[in-house]
């Protein structure tokens, strides 16, 4: 005669819950659109010689030299550089800067990376 004996479960599954905390983490720039003479160096590149500049941050921002003699590219780039650094604003604003004010804009993207290591 053979027993039929049902499996027995002897432990309950475990469930962890893990509670994550999702904070925006955005900030401004550290420095004004306008306060291209915070350093000299940027803002006398920016005068003289805009597209090296424009080349630098574009590099370290890990894209193409080309991009600031592509038209409109600007505007992608520090829309780029924004959400790199997870800076707040939107693609309006960028536009806005860098349609009205480039080199300022320019200026400011490069002593952001400088800020901020690169």
């Amino acid at each position: 005669v053979m027993s039929y004996q049902p499996n027995v479960i002897s432990s309950q599954p475990q469930v962890t819950v893990t509670q994550y905390t999702v904070s925006s983490g955005s900030s401004d720039w550290n420095s004004n659109v306008c306060d291209c003479c915070e350093d000299c160096g940027i803002c006398l590149c920016a005068t003289f010689i805009p597209c090296i500049l424009g080349c630098k941050v574009a590099q370290d921002n890990g894209d193409s030299c080309c991009i600031p003699f592509l038209p409109g590219a600007m505007i992608a780039l520090r829309t780029s550089v924004r959400s790199r650094y997870h800076i707040s604003g939107s693609v309006c604003d960028d536009w806005v800067v860098m349609s009205c004010c480039p080199l300022c804009g320019l200026c400011q993207m490069a002593r952001e990376q400088k800020m901020r290591g690169n």
